[in-house]
């Protein structure tokens, strides 16, 4: 910080850029972990330098993916925990382009809040950073906006946006996907990042008791259930494709099944899903029973303990099943492919 750099005026106002500067010197031990070869700037400047390694690569394709955390804020609010929302705000993004193949290279976030308490925004930080850690990708660059009279004081919003890179040659598209291929599921860690403003209704979170431990979960109390931060897939997914020729990936996102799942199927064909397969976790067993919620709405809302599914050959499927587990994800077949000129997702 320079020295002169304080206004007393704009502190008036409601905007401390002292803090800002304070908050920049306590995230930078968390920042440092995410470095990579590629970064070529420091935190603090105007833009984040990454250099582009394409060794290897004849036709170097960049992805990009942007994404948020959602309502899913009220509960990080309402339980004063902050150190895991950025896992989320990372997920959102890594895990969508994965899904064509691309390696994410790096990450920036960006934080609007009522006030800026530096202690918190560092803690929202370290959650950005361990996501990137979990994903590969550097956290380059960011951006912290004090929006006085625009957000409540201890409230505030979290967005990110990445940038991955495939060789043109290996983008997964579905053109080889046909009738007999299997359909395999990763489960995820819980609700994720989506169907909040429908959880929220359903358990009334500004009013319940989210702290004491619930039979129904395990132990788990259901603020601890649902602020477990959203399952990186990343680098599982990556093992994988350097051995098997994958044919599509979806991203059980917003919309659960019936929504996402189609987006990776090409027109003419479908993914039976066994609904007895499925590992449902508890908490959407519980979400459809306090809220009086049908099973068709719960699957075209919730990812029901599936966070991403793959698509392979029939062929494939051992050999895919035993990468994916050898990298730490508990995979299972979990439907086929079949022709259907109708709907591209049966559930039965």
């Amino acid at each position: 910080m320079h020295k002169n750099s304080k206004s007393d005026s704009y502190a008036a106002a409601g905007v401390d850029i002292t803090a800002g500067y304070k908050a920049v010197e306590l995230m930078k031990e968390h920042v440092a972990r995410t470095m990579t070869p590629g970064v070529c700037s420091d935190v603090g400047g105007f833009g984040g330098l990454f250099e582009l390694d394409i060794t290897g690569m004849t036709r170097p394709v960049l992805v990009s993916g942007t994404d948020g955390v959602g309502t899913k804020l009220k509960l990080a609010f309402l339980l004063d925990k902050h150190d895991t929302v950025g896992i989320d705000c990372v997920a959102m993004c890594v895990n969508d382009v994965i899904c064509v193949g691309a390696k994410p290279l790096f990450f920036l976030d960006y934080i609007a809040c009522g006030k800026n308490v530096p202690e918190k925004i560092a803690q929202i930080v370290k959650g950005v950073a361990e996501g990137c850690v979990q994903s590969g990708a550097a956290l380059i660059g960011g951006e912290t906006a004090e929006m006085p009279g625009f957000y409540p004081v201890d409230e505030y919003d979290l967005a990110g946006y990445t940038t991955g890179v495939v060789d043109k040659s290996k983008i997964i598209d579905n053109k080889t996907m046909c009738e007999g291929d299997v359909v395999i599921a990763l489960p995820s860690s819980g609700v994720h990042s989506n169907g909040f403003s429908l959880v929220r209704k359903v358990f009334d979170v500004e009013n319940a008791d989210l702290k004491t431990p619930c039979e129904e979960l395990g132990g788990k109390s259901i603020g601890e259930t649902l602020l477990t931060p959203t399952k990186i897939y990343v680098k599982p997914v990556l093992a994988l494709l350097e051995e098997v020729k994958v044919k599509g990936i979806s991203h059980i996102t917003g919309g659960g099944f019936y929504e996402n799942i189609p987006r990776s199927i090409p027109a003419g064909l479908a993914a039976k899903i066994k609904k007895e397969d499925v590992k449902v976790l508890p908490i959407f067993k519980l979400i459809a029973e306090r809220g009086g919620i049908s099973e068709h709405d719960m699957f075209n809302t919730f990812n029901m303990g599936v966070g991403m599914s793959i698509v392979v050959a029939k062929e494939d499927a051992e050999k895919s099943l035993e990468i994916l587990k050898a990298n730490g994800e508990d995979a299972y077949i979990v439907g086929e492919i079949i022709k259907s000129e109708d709907e591209q997702v049966i559930i039965c």
